[in-house]
């Protein structure tokens, strides 16, 4: 005796919805991760200079805006208690070298008044932060 079973269908994988998830999760990666990059000083006007290099390992950003406030990575300091708050750095075995963002309309003097108190707290890698100039 003979039994009709009903005819099973064959399983299969449908790769075209596979591909579209996997490429969703691959933009949803790259954005994260752009969105991770460090950017740890506040946003002023910087000089120009046609002989920039950003240095990605920056340890220390200190940040000068054209008021006069200081920044050392976004947290607001007093320009009195710079040099203890940058000594504590060094002695806690930090790299000591320091980017300075400097707001381009800021008085030459405050910005030499930081220099020195950078200087006082033993940090001698010290470099200026600018923008590119673009070219005519």
């Amino acid at each position: 005796m003979k039994l009709n079973r009903p005819l099973l269908k064959q399983a299969r994988i449908e790769m075209l919805p596979l591909i579209d998830i996997i490429f969703l999760v691959l933009v949803v990666f790259i954005y994260a991760m752009l969105s991770m990059a460090v950017h740890r000083s506040l946003p002023v006007d910087l000089p120009l200079s046609s002989a920039v290099e950003i240095d990605p390992d920056v340890r220390l950003t200190i940040t000068v805006q054209a008021d006069r406030s200081i920044y050392l990575d976004k947290e607001p300091v007093n320009l009195d208690e710079l040099t203890s708050l940058l000594q504590d750095k060094v002695a806690a075995g930090k790299d000591p070298e320091v980017t300075l963002v400097a707001d381009q309309d800021l008085v030459y003097q405050q910005l030499f008044a930081v220099l020195d108190r950078i200087k006082e707290a033993g940090i001698a890698n010290i470099s200026l932060q600018a923008e590119e100039a673009s070219q005519p």
